[in-house]
């Protein structure tokens, strides 16, 4: 599932949005301003999209934004701020967003803003059943983590059953026939390419 990163000055509010957003399978990462959203990014952390307040101390949301794109940094940005006005939002655009959300505003329309521009951008966007036991969870979260790649049953089981050398490559047959089915229209996504292994497509 896509990993967003979300800026905002008020910590109540990263943490509301935080939550939600895990409770709809997305990992994310929060930061209270956006020269530490710089850092993370700096540091190599990778986000499927940025939701950024705008008035922010010292550096704004638009700023952070456009030194983003400046250098080519191409990652959906959400804003999300007061500013409600036409001129607002036009400035917000300007300065690379992908899409603007005035406060106060309800999680739906978040949620629903957040699966607009991911599947505009080709992020992979595979909801999670609740009915998913351990070991099918952490094997949709490692697909989802690198979508495209394809991993060996060897990986698979170091990565799910680290350590249990009484667990072999039929056990990740049997857990991704299942979690496939559990996916239903979406389990076709999780393919098995000859030679290389399981992947997310």
């Amino acid at each position: 599932m896509a990993k967003i990163l979300i800026v905002d000055d008020e910590q109540d509010l990263c943490e509301i949005l935080s939550f939600n957003l895990q409770s709809e399978g997305y990992e994310t990462d929060t930061a209270l301003s956006a020269e530490d959203a710089l850092a993370l990014i700096d540091a190599g952390r990778r986000y499927d999209m940025l939701m950024l307040d705008v008035m922010m101390d010292r550096m704004s949301g638009f700023e952070m934004s456009a030194a983003l794109r400046s250098r080519g940094d191409n990652t959906p940005v959400i804003f999300l701020t007061a500013l409600d006005a036409h001129d607002d939002q036009l400035q917000g655009f300007a300065a690379g967003a992908d899409d603007y959300i005035t406060k106060p505003f309800s999680f739906d329309t978040v949620l629903a803003r957040v699966k607009a521009v991911l599947r505009r951008s080709g992020t992979p966007t595979v909801s999670e059943p609740a009915s998913l036991t351990k070991r099918e969870h952490l094997i949709l979260n490692l697909f989802r983590q690198h979508p495209g790649r394809y991993f060996t049953r060897e990986e698979i089981l170091s990565s799910v059953w680290p350590g249990d050398t009484l667990v072999g490559e039929r056990s990740v047959d049997v857990h991704i026939a299942r979690l496939r089915k559990k996916l239903g229209a979406e389990g076709s996504r999780i393919v098995n390419k000859t030679g290389f292994g399981y992947g997310l497509v």
